[in-house]
């Protein structure tokens, strides 16, 4: 008999959550045939759904989840969908949340860094302890973020798993183009739309905290410095995509105190096609994070034929294996040094080129559907034999 499975994706427009829901929804509806997929969110994030099969059905729903009422009102919703399981693709759920249900931790970054005031701050960490103690089966995409949901609530072993995420498969050097020259010209037509000449390196992603984007600009400051009369790299740029740099004012001291203002650009979010080209056009990728939960850029840019420089803290050296140059995260002069070997040394630059393309395809969302699929079976199964 067909299971009845909800999957919450009000937050599909997000930036990496986002990727992760658009992306499992696609390899689940490659695999699954049988059970029904029922979809809920509000209009807008329904129509970010890819295409999928018709046992995949969205139900309206249109209350964020930051909302007070949503603790109740998303309970009462989902009790009338008569489902045998619910999906939360992230570590907080409603209060009052039926079960069972699932979830998927990406990170723990919300709560380690939070700068919440205390109230809040404990609502916050109430709120995800209550969340893993009540699911049926927590999935954790990577093993580090399995080992701090142990460690910082206490979750039992045997019910967190790990499930890798993966990367688009849309970043893969080549894939969709229609031909090398037509391409040629995307690409030069792209970076002339945003005023951007080559070489440049790159950091895509959010500009939290612990991104560490103010030793980046500073490592960088510390590079350009070196190369002032370098043929090829004397006038070196950093493209920053992610967030508006408004938001955190760290950041823009960082680029005035190091004068950097004519050579770092922040083009806040960009269109998907155009982050690809961007990837491409990068002479390396540079993302010296100091916590990731999984670290889905760095695998992009390798996927892209892209030199990757980050750092070895938390979930990226399982990420990234030896495909990439490892950097200390809280070393200025560190990371200054990994951005110039890749630049400058050409073996290097092909070995990690080639070895990034090989490790992009070591993650698969088929294998990650597959994994999801068995981890819903396994609870569905096991509450009918209670």
């Amino acid at each position: 008999m067909p299971f009845r499975i909800v999957l919450d994706i009000r937050h599909i427009r997000d930036f990496g959550i986002g990727s992760y829901i658009r992306n499992l929804l696609t390899a689940l509806g490659q695999l699954d045939s049988e059970d029904r997929f029922l979809l809920t969110g509000a209009q807008a994030d329904i129509h970010e759904l890819p295409p999928l099969p018709p046992n995949f059905e969205p139900r309206e729903y249109g209350r964020p989840d930051r909302s007070q009422l949503d603790h109740i009102a998303y309970p009462l919703f989902l009790r009338g969908l008569d489902a045998d399981l619910y999906h939360i693709p992230l570590n907080a759920a409603p209060l009052l949340m039926p079960r069972p249900y699932v979830i998927t931790i990406h990170d723990m970054s919300t709560l380690l860094f939070d700068v919440s005031s205390g109230g809040r701050k404990q609502f916050r960490m109430f709120r995800a302890q209550r969340t893993l103690n009540r699911a049926a089966q927590v999935m954790a995409v990577s093993e580090a973020t399995r080992r701090d949901a142990i460690e910082l609530f206490n979750v039992p072993p045997t019910r967190i798993r790990r499930i890798y995420n993966a990367p688009d498969p849309r970043f893969r050097a080549g894939a969709g183009d229609a031909g090398a020259s037509a391409h040629q010209f995307e690409m030069r037509r792209a970076l002339e739309r945003y005023q951007i000449s080559r070489p440049f390196l790159l950091y895509a992603g959010n500009i939290r905290p612990q991104k560490n984007i103010p030793r980046l600009v500073e490592a960088f400051a510390v590079l350009r410095g070196g190369l002032e009369n370098h043929p090829e790299f004397h006038d070196l740029r950093l493209i920053i995509i992610g967030d508006e740099i408004s938001k955190y004012p760290a950041v823009r001291r960082a680029v005035i105190q190091t004068r950097m203002q004519s050579a770092v650009r922040f083009l806040g979010f960009v269109p998907f096609d155009t982050l690809r080209i961007f990837y491409e056009a990068a002479a390396a990728f540079v993302f010296p994070s100091l916590y990731e939960g999984f670290g889905l850029p760095p695998l992009e840019a390798m996927g892209s034929g892209t030199p990757v420089v980050t750092s070895g803290a938390s979930s990226l050296p399982e990420v990234v294996g030896n495909a990439a140059m490892i950097v200390k995260p809280d070393n200025v002069f560190d990371i200054a040094r990994g951005m110039r070997e890749v630049l400058l040394d050409d073996q290097l630059r092909q070995s990690l080129v080639q070895k990034g393309l090989e490790q992009f395809g070591k993650f698969s969302w088929d294998r990650t559907a597959r994994e999801v699929l068995s981890t819903y079976t396994e609870v569905i199964e096991s509450r009918s034999r209670a």
